[in-house]
């Protein structure tokens, strides 16, 4: 399905990178909170790698995240829920059925807020060519199913080593010349006056001459998320942090 634009609504929660796993719990407080309406977001938006590992193909990915995925699809009843797939959690359209997902090819997402356009990403679209043939296969059905194949033969050993591997990376460093790779990137070229993504983990906005650019935090690092706020506010983007 193409998403061509979407209207981003004041008050939408936006949340990136939580990494979430049995190992990383955090997120499920606030997807808890928001369930059961103690927050009151008009508009869910995730920015992809809100998963450690959640795969379409692959049904054990499914079953470890079980409660998460069924709060989200229960809230999605009430909200709209916008889904940018990460390079953690890709191939959900038959995971989050009601939501808009949003694959890898078709980001950034053209969004529009009041009179301004949005570009929203994960962050991974724009990558060398060794980055976007792993991207692909990744991603690929068939190789997907060979996991699932492989993994249930050897009673889930490859994502349990998987799951293990990943809850040890240091996903809070800091990106060393983090500003000089972010203006090599040419992002101007999409002609938005807010260009917004994740992957990068590095809560930091950086101002071009046409356009305002933000990195968000990852919530796997501080529970940081975000709130959509008036355009006549400074920013775009109010900071919020799960107590």
């Amino acid at each position: 399905m193409s998403h061509k634009q979407v209207e981003l609504l004041e008050g939408a929660f936006v949340i990136s990178d939580a990494h979430y796993s049995h190992l990383r719990p955090q997120l499920l407080t606030l997807i808890k909170d928001i369930h059961s309406k103690k927050l009151l977001p008009t508009q869910l938006i995730f920015m992809g790698d809100i998963f450690d590992a959640l795969f379409g193909e692959v049904p054990y990915t499914h079953k470890i995240n079980e409660e998460m995925i069924s709060l989200i699809n229960e809230i999605n009843r009430d909200i709209e829920v916008l889904y940018l797939e990460g390079n953690h959690d890709f191939n959900l359209s038959s995971v989050f059925i009601n939501a808009k997902v949003i694959p890898l090819k078709q980001q950034p997402l053209i969004c529009s807020y009041q009179d301004k356009k949005v570009c929203l990403a994960h962050g991974d679209f724009d990558v060398s060519f060794s980055y976007g043939i792993y991207s692909s296969i990744i991603r690929n059905g068939l190789v997907l199913q060979l996991l699932k194949t492989i993994d249930s033969l050897t009673n889930n050993m490859i994502l349990k080593r998987l799951d293990n591997f990943l809850a040890q990376k240091d996903d809070c460093k800091e990106f060393i010349g983090f500003k000089d790779f972010i203006f090599k990137r040419h992002l101007e070229e999409y002609e938005c006056d807010y260009f917004i993504e994740g992957h990068f983990h590095q809560n930091r906005s950086f101002s071009f001459r046409d356009f305002k650019y933000t990195n968000l935090a990852a919530f796997a690092c501080n529970q940081r998320y975000f709130i959509v706020k008036s355009v006549n506010d400074k920013e775009l983007l109010y900071e919020e942090q799960l107590l």
